[in-house]
């Protein structure tokens, strides 16, 4: 019987396997195995018996179980602080605009199309979230780089922080689930931490 998978251009799979939670005799601490799986270019497979691919990559990292879910919280915390900022900006916006128009029980609604828009808008951070997203980004990059890096703290936010990014990270690290990554600047900083 042949089964069929697909993969758009650039995509990373994140699935989590967590072993047994018995404890273990001495009192090592409890691991989660991240499982990758990523393409950079369109994948089809009709045949996995003969199917190869030069642009196809998985690997695996034992993480900290604490340390998963600790992330999880920052990266929740991080993004209430940009739709706190997203909503901020938006009322500013709003505000400037004239709403004589609207009568005495009318609100302004918000199309679907237009909610998908702004969670991939770039947003401007201000000094306090800018800084609690690198300390967040910082821990990503230690618990996904394969090789242990001198310099662990950014400088810099290396993609553009957007509402379905944060969100996406969120995911990413929530052991219960799996996620799949397709943004562009966040799918090259993720496996450029792989290598």
């Amino acid at each position: 019987e042949s089964r069929a998978a697909n993969a758009s251009n650039k995509e990373i799979n994140i699935q989590w396997y967590i072993p047994s939670l018995a404890k273990p005799s001495n009192d090592t601490e409890t691991k989660v195995l991240l499982l990758y799986a990523y393409n950079t270019k369109p994948v089809k497979i009709s045949n996995i018996k003969i199917f190869s691919s030069m642009s196809m990559f998985s690997g695996h990292l034992w993480i900290p179980l604490a340390r998963v879910i600790s992330l999880r919280d920052k990266l929740s915390n991080l993004k209430h602080q940009v739709e706190m900022l997203m909503q901020s900006s938006e009322s500013l916006a709003s505000a400037s605009e004239p709403t004589s128009f609207l009568g005495q029980n009318e609100t302004l609604k918000i199309i679907p199309s237009e909610k998908a828009e702004m969670n991939i808008a770039k947003v401007h951070l201000d000094e306090k979230t800018e800084e609690m997203a690198k300390r967040c980004l910082s821990e990503v990059k230690a618990l996904l780089s394969v090789v242990p890096v001198m310099s662990l703290s950014l400088t810099e936010i290396p993609f553009d922080i957007t509402l379905q990014s944060i969100a996406t990270l969120e995911e990413m690290f929530d052991p219960a689930n799996g996620c799949t990554i397709t943004e562009e600047s966040l799918f090259c900083w993720i496996i450029s931490l792989f290598h």
